[in-house]
């Protein structure tokens, strides 16, 4: 359920586009590209550890959206990442956090500052750079000086360090060290889940919600999602139509059951006030 990028590594499993499509992975990936990838289930401490009993000392690190934005919205089980760590640790591997999604939405110190957890590595995507083609990762110091020019590893970009991009990065950052700014964020997320939840209550419809920060995201289902395998069995029929209905009525949603939504510093009481209209008039056809 969780997604790390167009690298052919990681396209075990493909991520929210062609789940939409149910498709299990990426075409052209050649077998011995992703051989070496292990796929666990998120909020499943028992199955990473059985990876690591299987595997012994031959895995080098776990990778994991903190908070999966990328089959829905699902937020980590209380000590499921304090057990990655852990586990990590004991075992000799590196953990490291794709915060492409939740960095800079959740807080200003992402999910790790969110929950308490540091991590060995962190990604970092476009946000910090306001939208610009940025990106960022960085971690421990020891292992950081292993990239050229310190040390063995050579990374880099066309873009590496464009002007435009770290002035954009840089102006965006300035912004986010306002505490009002999470504030906002949060504020308008639960505003936009409590009206669709009321929404939906009020149409007879079941859905269930979830939000942290500036994400959240929603399912049409009777029970509770907490897993890949849970989001799957969502009602996808009721979510096309429900989208369809929303673009019609101006507001443009992810078109997956399994993207999260995001807010930002644009969104006010009158969006809000919009949004609610909107889905409640579109709940009523469902």
């Amino acid at each position: 359920g969780c997604y790390h990028g167009h690298a052919d590594s990681m396209l075990v499993r493909a991520g929210s586009g062609v789940a939409t499509l149910s498709l299990p992975d990426s075409p052209g990936v050649p077998p011995g590209a992703a051989e070496d990838t292990l796929v666990a289930q998120f909020n499943n401490l028992d199955a990473v550890a059985d990876l690591f009993d299987e595997h012994q000392d031959n895995i080098a690190a776990v990778i994991v959206e903190p908070v999966a934005g990328n089959m829905g919205l699902i937020t980590p089980n209380h000590g499921f990442l304090e057990g990655l760590q852990s586990l990590t640790s004991e075992r000799g591997a590196l953990l490291i956090f794709d915060e492409v999604m939740t960095g800079f939405r959740v807080g200003p110190s992402g999910a790790q500052g969110l929950y308490g957890i540091t991590p060995d590595l962190t990604t970092f995507g476009k946000v910090i750079g306001g939208g610009f083609p940025v990106g960022a990762f960085g971690g421990r110091a020891e292992i950081m000086d292993q990239m050229a020019p310190m040390g063995p590893v050579y990374q880099a970009g066309t873009l590496s360090g464009n002007p435009i991009a770290m002035r954009a990065g840089l102006t965006t950052l300035e912004h986010l060290t306002d505490p009002a700014v999470y504030e906002a964020l949060g504020s308008r997320s639960h505003a936009l889940v409590d009206a669709l939840a009321n929404e939906a209550k009020n149409a007879g419809v079941a859905l269930q919600t979830s939000v942290v920060g500036g994400m959240f995201g929603f399912y049409f289902a009777e029970h509770t999602v907490n897993s890949w395998e849970e989001a799957e069995t969502c009602d996808r029929e009721r979510f096309a139509s429900f989208f369809h209905g929303m673009l019609e009525a101006g507001v443009y949603l992810p078109p997956s059951p399994f993207e999260a939504c995001f807010t930002s510093t644009a969104h006010g009481d009158s969006e809000v006030e919009y949004f609610q209209a909107a889905a409640g008039s579109v709940m009523k056809t469902l």
